[in-house]
């Protein structure tokens, strides 16, 4: 595959067999951010994990301090003062059956995120081969299903980061733009790998992370030291 010259510039500023501090490593991900557009910052973590084991398939959110740089609409599916309280909260699509109805009938994505209550659920179990590939069916395990929707569409557009780990035990997440200051991408990457730590299976054995690197988007990987993390 052919590189463009500055992405071979940018490569070339990534020493590929150093771990960065994470101030370090933020400033160089800024640095050698290759695309056009203000670009995300992004981590990958992987963990010594069997995802074999259902206990060991880790599925959550977590809420950035800073958020993420970018605005997701919001698609709620309530009924009463759940539904009241999700528009009040600045959700931008309320409904309940009529909603449901309208994706199955007319196809309709005009949303980043479902947030649902569970009396909403089984109706929402009917369409889900047309929700589950896009990623789109509400999960309690992320905050998606639940009777607080004012909460849920509050910490949404605040800036709540999804992750999921694959079958080889990474976990990828968004931590923010290239444009941000860099002491709030660090507190962003610090409140990730925080989030990540606290939902440790308790049957790992031995070190639970493998290694953390960030990147933006288009650009080369750069290694994080996971000590830059306990101070």
């Amino acid at each position: 595959m052919k590189r463009s010259k500055r992405y071979v510039a940018n490569l070339e500023k990534v020493d590929k067999s150093k771990f960065y501090t994470i101030e370090d490593a933020v400033k160089l991900a800024k640095e050698t951010s290759n695309s056009k557009f203000d670009g995300s910052i992004e981590i990958a973590m992987n963990l010594n994990l069997d995802t074999k084991k259902n206990d060991q398939q880790l599925r959550g959110a977590v809420v950035l301090p800073h958020g993420t740089g970018k605005t997701k609409k919001i698609l709620v599916l309530a009924k009463g003062d759940a539904a009241k309280a999700a528009r009040e909260a600045g959700a931008d699509f309320v409904g309940d059956v009529d909603m449901i109805q309208k994706i199955e009938q007319e196809n309709w994505f005009e949303y980043d995120v479902i947030i649902a209550t569970p009396e909403m659920m089984p109706l929402l179990g009917k369409i889900g081969k047309l929700l589950g590939p896009k990623g789109l069916m509400p999960n309690p395990k992320t905050g998606t299903v639940t009777t607080d929707t004012a909460k849920a569409v509050l910490e949404t557009k605040r800036g709540k980061v999804n992750y999921r780990t694959d079958s080889f035990g990474n976990v990828h997440g968004i931590v923010g733009k290239a444009s941000f200051e860099d002491n709030k991408l660090v507190e962003n990457l610090k409140a990730f790998v925080e989030a990540i730590m606290k939902v440790k299976p308790s049957t790992v054995k031995g070190a639970y992370v493998k290694n953390i690197s960030i990147s933006s988007t288009m650009g080369p990987g750069i290694k994080i030291d996971l000590n830059s993390f306990d101070k």
